[in-house]
């Protein structure tokens, strides 16, 4: 009888799940979704490019895993655009969020976000197709969020972004078909994440409640399941549409919200 785990590869055969050769570039992975990203992907064997404009944390996680770093402020489009050349996969994950009624919403903010969370992922994706439709083989993986499938007051930038990634990703999806691309999108609730960290504080002077309050009574609202979801889980979700079994699944959106969408 073997010794060998259940599901694990045979001796001597190739480990199917393996992103041995693939190049993975990801956004924003000096924190939360990133770095549990960027972690997953080189644990499958990928050559990571770890991107975000502070540097400390990058070096931090780049160092833990054996990844490339890129220090690169993601507002700026045009200085983006280069690091998708010669990616396999490309994970649009770096995002911001500014909470203001639209009748207040700074333009420069929304600007701002809007070149953060759906230029840069449209140029980053503009420089990588050319080369995945040469190889054959390419996955985008676009974190998008529950707002992208369903609006909140007060965050009319980061709304309209995600919205513009969702139907950014189903284009390149059907245009990336006959190649062997896929493009999808994950639409977390509520990450446990710094970003959801300093949303709590803002959400918490907008509602006039206390913070401890804010997560199940405001964040957590509408959602059946009352917890947060955890980096890890997104970065798993990541790894498996990387993989085999996951040619046909292209132009999706992939909530992970805890029944928030099921209302």
């Amino acid at each position: 009888m073997s010794d060998r785990p259940a599901g694990s590869p045979s001796p001597g055969l190739p480990d199917p799940y393996s992103l041995a050769g693939k190049r993975a570039v990801v956004t924003g992975a000096a924190s939360g979704i990133g770095t549990a990203a960027a972690r997953r992907l080189a644990e499958g064997g990928a050559t990571v490019i770890v991107v975000d404009r502070e540097a400390e944390a990058v070096q931090l996680i780049a160092e833990e895993i054996g990844a490339e770093v890129r220090i690169v402020d993601l507002e700026d489009p045009a200085a983006a655009a280069p690091l998708g050349e010669h990616a396999d996969i490309v994970v649009n994950n770096a995002g911001l969020q500014h909470v203001a009624p639209v009748h207040q919403f700074p333009p420069e903010m929304f600007t701002k976000l809007v070149k953060v969370m759906l230029e840069t992922p449209f140029r980053l994706a503009r420089a990588a197709l050319p080369g995945m439709y040469e190889r054959g083989w390419g996955r985008i993986v676009n974190i998008s969020s529950v707002h992208g499938l369903r609006a909140s007051p007060y965050k009319s930038a980061y709304v309209a972004a995600k919205h513009g990634l969702e139907g950014l990703s189903k284009t390149i999806a059907v245009e990336a078909a006959g190649y062997g691309v896929t493009s999808n999108c994950i639409c977390p609730g509520f990450v446990r994440t710094p970003l959801v960290e300093r949303q709590v504080a803002e959400q918490a002077e907008l509602h006039r409640v206390p913070e401890e309050q804010v997560v199940e009574d405001v964040l957590l609202a509408r959602t059946p399941v009352k917890r947060l979801v955890e980096p890890d889980e997104v970065a798993d979700l990541i790894y498996w549409l990387c993989g085999p079994n996951t040619a046909s699944v292209t132009g999706s959106s992939f909530p992970m919200d805890g029944g928030w969408t099921a209302h």
